[in-house]
């Protein structure tokens, strides 16, 4: 692959990036669609003990549903990979454990001002959910990247 090609598919994965920490931000935080108004919320709400939100919401399924267990439980990791797939593409960090981190410290500043703001409930389940995340896009990354340095391969090979 060719300099030019390479510098084209780091811009775009950059340019995927902010869009995407845009978005993040805005529905982590502003978005009313999980009811994320201060409208009630006078009191700090918070989890600290891992595992309590996940074995409640599949301990009690069945009283609040499967969209609400489903997207506690998987969407806090959905959310998350994109920024496990971009921030290597987009930056210098590419390896496994400085995406470990940045995800951790991205939910960790959501969730912190989740608390502050009052805007939701500071949980340490999402802080893992959204970790295992990044990890996950970083995964499914390295097998992309992976896939198309053998590709690379084989077509400089012919």
């Amino acid at each position: 692959m060719n300099s030019r090609k390479r510098k084209r598919i780091r811009i775009f994965g950059k340019i995927c990036f902010v869009l995407y920490i845009i978005f993040i931000i805005y529905f982590l935080i502003f978005s009313d669609w999980y009811g994320r108004t201060t409208t009630g919320m006078e009191d700090y709400h918070y989890n600290l003990i891992l595992f309590k939100e996940i074995k409640r919401f599949w301990q009690y399924r069945d009283q609040v549903g499967l969209f609400a267990m489903f997207t506690n439980l998987f969407g806090n990791v959905l959310i998350f990979m994109p920024f496990g797939f971009f921030m290597p593409m987009a930056s210098r960090y590419r390896s496994f454990f400085s995406t470990l981190f940045w995800s951790f410290g991205l939910s960790l500043g959501v969730e912190s001002f989740q608390l502050v703001s009052r805007v939701g409930c500071f949980d340490v389940d999402d802080l893992l959910l959204n970790t295992i995340g990044g990890v996950a896009g970083y995964i499914v990354f390295a097998v992309c990247a992976a896939i198309r340095r053998r590709y690379v391969y084989k077509k400089k090979k012919r």
